[in-house]
């Protein structure tokens, strides 16, 4: 009962419209955020951050990205990888050409970056749909791989191919422990997160939806089919391009092109996909789903004094990952938020009868 909305009346159509319109979602997300800002750093260890925090919060960022344009415009997508790379490469270039360039600007601007990139391979979305589309975002992929490996100026003529992220400090904040990288991504997801939220609960968030669930019905309501997937397509790929550039320069420090490869293209869609498409919270579920269940394989049997080998955990993992795959496609094709969402519903009304 601690969850019904008895009494919260709404006297406008402005209240009505409500980022959270019931009392008690507001209460438990500023609850949520401000563990997550002062009750989290107060107790996580460095191998917390390193191994679980930062991983979770950049990827739940880049899937939130890749759900804007798969879950609400219905543009399937392979090249979230690619659009990463593009992220962090171009944030790398710009430290590294210009002394003393921001690092917030830099982060910024390879969202700017990735976003142009996600514009000029979202043009043949204008033309082509499903399978075909995919194929094209999977050139995207193949075309950044070999311009990493190829085209020296991306890594300005590194002869290994690898670059490395110089010191982060930010108007002489000087990010240097886990916490403080953590906290830089959560400062992030948390900005990009709610300007998703009020995108998709907006006029353009509409012709997203209305383009994915019947694109002639909406281009004859007056729907504009390239602006509506173009814009989808730039907003994704600047979200994923400002993931891209925190998971190079504050998860990793230093990366090769094998860092944004297929397989992180794979995952990102597997993510939204168990975690929920047509959600923001759905690609956060996906990312802590990610993140724990290696963990868990890793540490549950040895907690439980079960041998199982490296090979054997990575095993398994793929084998959960699938199964969960096909599982929620035919059973629950919303994912985890889908049943959170239905948590609540039940919620509101307990204890009477559904």
């Amino acid at each position: 009962m601690l969850y019904r909305e008895n009494g919260q009346f709404k006297s406008s159509y402005r209240e009505d419209q409500q980022l959270f319109p019931i009392r008690q979602d507001r209460i438990g997300i500023l609850l949520i955020i401000a563990a997550a800002f002062v009750l989290v750093p107060m107790l996580a260890s460095d191998y917390v951050y390193q191994a679980i925090l930062i991983p979770f919060v950049i990827l739940s960022l880049a899937a939130i990205g890749l759900n804007v344009l798969v879950g609400y415009c219905g543009q399937i997508s392979l090249g979230t990888g690619a659009f990463m790379a593009v992220g962090a490469y171009a944030a790398y270039n710009l430290q590294a050409r210009i002394d003393d360039f921001p690092l917030i600007l830099s982060l910024i601007l390879g969202g700017v970056v990735a976003m142009f990139f996600g514009v000029l391979f979202g043009i043949p979305s204008l033309r082509i749909r499903g399978l075909y589309l995919a194929v094209a975002t999977l050139a995207a992929q193949f075309f950044m791989d070999w311009l990493a490996s190829r085209a020296a100026w991306v890594t300005n003529h590194s002869s290994s191919g690898s670059v490395s992220a110089g010191k982060l400090s930010i108007l002489g904040w000087h990010i240097n422990t886990p916490m403080d990288k953590y906290l830089l991504c959560l400062i992030f997801l948390c900005v990009l997160g709610l300007l998703a939220k009020n995108l998709v609960r907006g006029a353009i968030g509409r012709e997203w939806m209305a383009m994915r669930d019947m694109d002639v019905a909406a281009a004859v309501i007056g729907i504009r089919p390239i602006y509506a997937k173009l814009s989808a397509f730039a907003v994704s790929s600047f979200i994923v391009g400002v993931a891209g550039a925190l998971w190079g320069f504050v998860h990793l420090g230093s990366w090769e092109p094998a860092a944004f490869s297929l397989d992180m293209s794979f995952k990102l869609l597997f993510m939204i996909i168990i975690g929920g498409l047509g959600s923001i919270a759905g690609g956060i579920f996906g990312a802590g789903f990610f993140v724990l269940l290696p963990l868990a394989l890793t540490h549950i049997p040895h907690w439980l004094g079960l041998p199982l080998s490296t090979a054997a955990a990575t095993y398994l993992e793929h084998m959960i990952f699938g199964g969960l795959i096909v599982f929620f496609l035919i059973v629950e094709p919303h994912g985890l938020a889908r049943l959170w969402g239905t948590a609540r519903q039940k919620l509101r009304i307990w204890p009477f009868p559904h």
